[in-house]
């Protein structure tokens, strides 16, 4: 059993949809520091995708550092980051941008974008803004 929840969507990258499910699973903390993440055979049973995807998603949030492994356990959820505020808002530049492009492309407005922005956040807060 996987850690988070996932309903596949077509038309979209399985690999994205998993990563970013694993990461919103870890920012609203169903998954916390230290938990430990799915094995790569794990995973790819549970979704029924490809091993080497799971492969893939896996190396992504090492990459990232929302996962870190430890000998003997394998793959935890990692502390979050202690660098300054302003270095962790750096690293979300290119998320940011993706999603004004995103936004632009639909013809939405920044009030849209903004309105969207605060459902998520209270969403992933439980419900507080």
């Amino acid at each position: 059993m996987i850690p988070f929840r996932l309903v596949l969507q077509p038309g979209e990258s399985i690999y994205e949809q998993v990563v970013y499910a694993a990461k919103r699973a870890m920012m609203s903390g169903q998954m916390r520091p230290g938990d430990p993440f799915p094995s790569v055979r794990a995973l790819s049973k549970a979704l029924k995708i490809n091993p080497n995807t799971a492969h893939k998603v896996q190396q992504q949030l090492l990459a990232e550092g929302v996962l870190e492994m430890r000998p003997g356990v394998g793959a935890v959820v990692a502390k979050p980051p202690n660098g300054t505020r302003a270095e962790r808002s750096q690293l979300l530049e290119e998320e940011l941008e993706r999603l004004v492009v995103e936004a632009k492309k639909m013809g939405l407005d920044v009030a849209d974008v903004q309105k969207a922005v605060a459902q998520h956040w209270a969403k992933l807060n439980g419900g507080k803004s």
